[in-house]
């Protein structure tokens, strides 16, 4: 039997918000100027959270598929605009690019972890594996896009001299341009590789130390991250490569043409 679940009352949850405290007076005394930003952070963290635990428990009620559906596709825009949101260059369709990306390979995988492994689902919308494990699969997906496509765009600005040398000699634009892609994927896989080097040695991810905390028996909780960590760094890996691959083709035309002048400074 499992250990009995305990719950946090609003005032054990303010004495944790204590800690950010700390935070605060670091950013004082070497004046790093972060009180602001810690300040609305914290503020956000507690409103989005309980929003969304507002959100969790009433669509856990309804079980209806409409609702569930439109919760995972503005869960997905909402990490496709975020994404896009950290890049400091930026070309005309990243937007497009990117949210197509990230909707293609979160929810491709998504799809094949409640299907062909977990399998035991009485339907595909039960809330309580869809809408999290999509939303662990969102969140470290969009860092691996992000990364990648930033990587993609700063490197080629870079180098912009050594692509057009490069083209000028004839070489293709793919030859051209690999150096660059090679690097960008690799840079948007880099996190979830370190992550999967440590996991259960240096770190215990929060699905596993949710499911113990809530009484749930150490090892199947183990089988479950285990299962979430080959879905999210499958999931990483289409979305960088797709991310990258479709910038370096608008960026690059048939002609061989490097096309700086379509990357803009955000």
């Amino acid at each position: 039997m499992g250990a009995e679940y305990i719950e946090l009352s609003y005032l054990q949850i303010a004495l944790a918000a204590l800690l950010i405290l700390v935070n605060g007076v670091i950013s004082m005394v070497l004046r790093l100027g972060l009180e602001r930003s810690l300040i609305v952070a914290s503020l956000r963290t507690v409103v989005q959270l309980l929003l969304i635990g507002f959100v969790l428990q009433w669509v856990f009620q309804v079980k209806l598929w409409t609702t569930v559906l439109a919760l995972l596709i503005i869960m997905t825009l909402v990490a496709g605009v975020t994404a896009v949101g950290r890049a400091e260059r930026r070309y005309r369709a990243i937007w497009f690019d990117t949210i197509i990306s990230i909707w293609t390979s979160s929810w491709l995988v998504t799809a094949f972890g409640l299907f062909v492994v977990i399998q035991d689902l009485e339907h595909w919308y039960q809330p309580q594996y869809t809408i999290p494990l999509l939303g662990m699969v969102l969140g470290n997906t969009l860092n691996g896009i992000s990364l990648g496509q930033n990587t993609l765009t700063e490197t080629l600005a870079a180098r912009r001299d050594q692509v057009e040398m490069l083209l000028s000699l004839g070489a293709t634009r793919w030859e051209a341009a690999r150096p660059a892609v090679r690097q960008s994927v690799r840079t948007g896989m880099t996190p979830i590789i370190n992550a999967m080097l440590v996991v259960g040695v240096v770190s215990l991810p929060g699905m596993m130390t949710g499911q113990i905390l809530s009484g749930a028996p150490p090892l199947d909780a183990v089988k479950y991250q285990i299962v979430i960590m080959f879905l999210i760094a499958s999931a990483t890996a289409m979305g960088t490569v797709s991310i990258v691959l479709l910038g370096y083709r608008r960026l690059f035309n048939a002609d061989h043409q490097f096309l700086y002048q379509r990357v803009q400074t955000k």
